[in-house]
């Protein structure tokens, strides 16, 4: 029955090897399961949203199983999805400061109502087959530039978490008008002696060098290797407190504050119901939300399209410079984001870490199912997830190594071509630096029309790129400047 359903004798594969490719692909991408609710909850940066990060968690993997089932078995294709790294992190330091500041007291539901709407855009713009006509209307440069930028945040983040880099608090003392040397805004922790810091950088060199050999699974091993040290050293916290209480790397630490042990290794999954069908989607169509509506849609649309054609020639799935069912894959995709924003998670898109599954043989929807299985079993060890969740050091090795993942795009922008590099720059580093996806994505959409119009290029420019520019010169000179 699976190799009629799934065509394996026609795509020369077998049950155990695409078996064994949905493993991988899932090793290669479960670090989700973890940090997505570490990011929508805020755990991950200090502060809390309002998001349980329990029904996160199970929102997370239910909506991953049920995105990649259903491109396994409508679209075919060995291709995994989850919610996206980027999409996240802007819900959480962009859609969430952006709702509060309007007025909205529910700020997370106002982001999510955002999310599913852009799914459903993205749903008839798949179902009409218009996926092109927006494509064609951003340079390659800009698409590059978004996930460089992204990456460099998502980097920076972690190393925050580890505290290696250090930002001052006084930031805030600096707005208000006092004087601050700028060498204390950001700097390098000098206390390399630490536990935190000493577990930060074991877990580094740890999911660096399984990367690097290419070891399927390397960032969720990674993981889970930082994860047993910090066990390990916490056991003995607890066992002879006395003795370690007068080192000075363990006392005061994260791991002596922070970090818990679970009572066990299994159990129910969380439930679902705090973030269940809790979007506000009124809240959602008001003016200030719009352009975060329009930046989601197109956030999706190119991680798509970008997943789809590397993995595709990845494959050799392309003929005739052309890729079969494509328009099955951004419908699943944008399936899977309107679920994923009824059950309470961010945008969900299909993952690049597919082609990990593909390297190791998986051709067909057989390894998108196994792959979905996985999400759904995962959900009974929770009592890990949450452990993990307790102490940021353990992801933040992760979220340096995806931010490197994410940073190669680089080499794919026309830096000779001023007028696609200068644009591009500013938004690689107006993202980090204004600690903002989507003000420096702005500063990019904005000046990329107005450096080709007066340079004489106007014609290079998409309407849609107009369009963009349009949307958040308003968003910026009447909607932010009235937040104030």
């Amino acid at each position: 029955m699976l190799d009629k359903l799934f065509q394996l004798s026609k795509n020369k594969t077998t049950v155990r090897t695409e078996i064994i490719a949905g493993l991988t692909t899932f090793l290669t991408m479960a670090y989700i399961i973890v940090v997505q609710p570490l990011v929508l909850s805020g755990r991950m940066f200090g502060f809390e949203t309002g998001m349980d990060f329990g029904a996160v968690m199970t929102a997370t993997c239910i909506a991953a199983a049920v995105a990649t089932a259903i491109m396994a078995l409508y679209a075919r294709y060995p291709i995994g999805l989850a919610p996206g790294m980027g999409e996240n992190f802007f819900l959480v330091f962009s859609v969430f400061p952006a709702a509060m500041a309007a007025g909205f007291s529910n700020t997370w539901q106002v982001g999510l109502g955002v999310i599913f709407i852009s799914g459903i855009l993205f749903l008839i713009i798949s179902l009409a087959g218009v996926q092109e006509v927006i494509m064609d209307g951003i340079s390659p440069s800009m698409k590059n530039a978004m996930a460089v930028g992204i990456g460099v945040f998502i980097a920076f983040i972690g190393l925050q978490n580890a505290g290696l880099i250090i930002t001052s608090a006084s930031i805030v003392s600096t707005v208000q008008g006092s004087v601050l040397s700028p060498g204390t805004l950001v700097k390098l922790n000098p206390d390399f002696a630490s536990i935190d810091m000493m577990l930060f950088f074991l877990g580094l060199f740890l999911t660096s060098v399984l990367h690097v050999r290419r070891v399927p699974g390397s960032i969720l091993l990674g993981i889970l290797g930082t994860a047993a040290l910090s066990v390990i050293l916490k056991v003995v916290m607890i066992a002879a407190p006395e003795s370690l209480a007068q080192l000075h790397m363990i006392s005061g630490s994260k791991l002596a504050t922070q970090f818990t042990l679970p009572a066990g290794f299994v159990s129910m999954p969380p439930p679902v119901a705090p973030t269940l069908f809790k979007m506000d989607l009124i809240g959602a169509i008001s003016g200030s939300m719009i352009p975060f509506i329009v930046i989601f849609l197109f956030m999706d649309v190119f991680d798509t399209i970008g997943t789809l054609v590397g993995v595709g020639e990845q494959a050799g799935f392309v003929k005739d410079n052309k890729i079969p069912r494509a328009n099955r894959v951004l419908i699943s995709d944008a399936v899977g984001t309107v679920s994923g924003a009824c059950l309470g998670t961010s945008t969900v898109t299909s993952f690049i870490e597919s082609v990990a599954g593909i390297e190791q043989g998986g051709k067909t929807g057989l390894t998108g199912l196994t792959i979905a299985a996985l999400f759904l079993l995962s959900l009974f060890f929770s009592p890990i997830v949450l452990m993990i969740g307790s102490y940021a050091t353990i992801t933040a090795p992760a979220l340096v190594v995806v931010g490197a993942m994410m940073i190669q795009n680089v080499t794919k922008i026309e830096w000779p071509d001023y007028s696609e590099s200068l644009p591009a720059f500013l938004v690689i580093i107006g993202i980090p630096l204004s600690y903002s996806i989507a003000d420096g994505l702005a500063l990019g959409f904005i000046s990329y029309p107005v450096i080709k119009l007066l340079s004489g290029k106007g014609r290079q420019v998409g309407w849609v790129m107009y369009l963009i520019c349009v949307i958040l010169l308003i968003y910026f000179i009447v909607f932010r400047a009235g937040m104030g």
